[in-house]
């Protein structure tokens, strides 16, 4: 998804003078300030010369006091705009991390349904996305322009979204919890793929990143080949479903970015709010969830006509209650609560991206990864028995964070070259 992390710049008409700053690093400012003299007296007045050059002299010793104080405060908010990045990076690296760790705990109470865990947290985030949207709509942040966006586009979103997550949670209950986020960084080759295809050009260093993730992916996952590793016991069908889901992950971010850029016009360089895009997508998800329900049912081996009895079985276990619900500890605790850490993730991630840039939230992502699977493979409340990381495995997961640091240093040497 493509974020705007340039501020809106308001200019207005005003009676009062400018007067140019030349801040510590040598950039100038001209904030709106009254001069240190009413700017309705004139200024040369006959027989007065000397009145008016000593008036000018004040001028010039006050504009370099007020040239101090600017520095000073200049200084001041520079720094705690500093504490404010610092402060929302570590909050973003902890739910990443929380958020990852969660998604795997959720689905142990619900290791048998995580089909109908799916559907409600698509449900809920529909809820919730429509209410916030309503909220924005009724305080003018959203307009009727930005309501009038066609919406072919999030169709399409909402398809690939709902395979995404009915096929990802249906892989992500039997592979083990550090393979999971592993596995999540194929969306990164994917999103690289499918934009090339539609004539998105990349470097030299950026395709070499993805090549090394796909390369930590194969190390990783290759882990299992031999008896007594971690993927030894599981068939390669599960990892391939969760790679085909970052793969529907990464076509509908595709998406989502033309709708931005294609608004962008429509709105005549206004930028679409970015609820609107969550509330639709998630709109349309959930119609597809709905629809697909034939299929995605013979997926996971349930018969249609049993969906019935399916959804019942799943209620008693995710609220816990009845007789039948052995292996059901922890619902309906964990999933509601990884609901609330992956929301509060998605809102911090914007925060990131709206006081630092787009290119931080996507390193503070990154370092999450290696945390994440450290942290999956100790016994943790749910998993007592924890997972051996092989040294295959460590190889892999070093490769795939090496690539990822190679893509996005790319793009920040692009940043730095553009600010110089």
């Amino acid at each position: 998804m493509a974020f705007s992390s340039t501020l809106p710049c308001h200019s207005c008409p005003s009676p009062f003078q400018f007067i140019e700053l030349r801040g510590v690093n040598g950039l100038k400012f001209r904030p709106l300030v009254p001069m240190a003299f009413n700017s309705r007296e004139p200024l040369h007045l006959a027989g007065k010369r000397k009145e008016n050059h000593s008036k000018k002299r004040d001028v010039h010793q006050k504009r370099g006091i007020f040239e101090i104080q600017a520095s000073s405060s200049s200084s001041s908010s520079s720094s705690s705009g500093t504490d404010l990045v610092l402060v929302s990076s570590l909050m973003t690296v902890t739910l990443a991390v929380a958020n990852r760790v969660l998604y795997k705990l959720a689905l142990v109470p619900m290791k048998d349904f995580p089909f109908f865990l799916a559907q409600f947290t698509t449900f809920g985030y529909v809820i919730i996305y429509f209410t916030i949207l309503y909220i924005r709509s009724r305080a003018g942040i959203v307009t009727r322009e930005m309501m009038a966006i066609p919406k072919l586009r999030f169709l399409a979103v909402g398809f690939l979204e709902a395979l995404a997550v009915a096929i990802g949670m249906s892989a992500g209950a039997i592979l083990p919890g550090p393979v999971i986020p592993i596995l999540n960084q194929t969306f990164l080759v994917w999103q690289l793929i499918f934009s090339t295809l539609l004539g998105r050009r990349y470097s030299i260093n950026q395709i070499a990143g993805c090549l090394l993730v796909a390369t930590g992916v194969v190390v990783a996952i290759s882990s299992g080949s031999n008896a007594g590793q971690m993927l030894s016991e599981v068939e390669f069908l599960w990892p391939a479903l969760m790679i085909v889901s970052s793969a529907f992950q990464a076509g509908a971010s595709i998406i989502k970015e033309s709708i931005f850029i294609n608004a962008a016009l429509q709105l005549k360089g206004k930028s679409l709010d970015i609820f609107v895009v969550n509330s639709f997508g998630s709109g349309f998800q959930a119609l597809f969830v709905l629809l697909l329900l034939p299929f995605l049912s013979t997926l996971k081996g349930i018969p249609f006509v049993q969906l019935p009895s399916y959804y019942k079985c799943a209620a008693r276990c995710f609220l816990n209650t009845g007789a039948d619900t052995i292996g059901c500890g922890g619902a309906p605790f964990l999933p509601l609560l990884y609901i609330v850490i992956n929301l509060a993730f998605n809102i911090s991630v914007l925060n990131v991206v709206k006081v630092s840039s787009a290119l931080v939230a996507s390193l503070l992502v990154m370092l999450s990864v290696p945390i994440s699977v450290f942290i999956l493979s100790l016994p943790l409340p749910y998993l007592p028995e924890g997972t051996t990381l092989s040294p295959f495995f460590l190889l892999g997961c070093a490769i795939l964070v090496c690539g990822l640091a190679l893509y996005n240093a790319t793009q920040l040497s692009k940043r730095g070259s553009k600010v110089d």
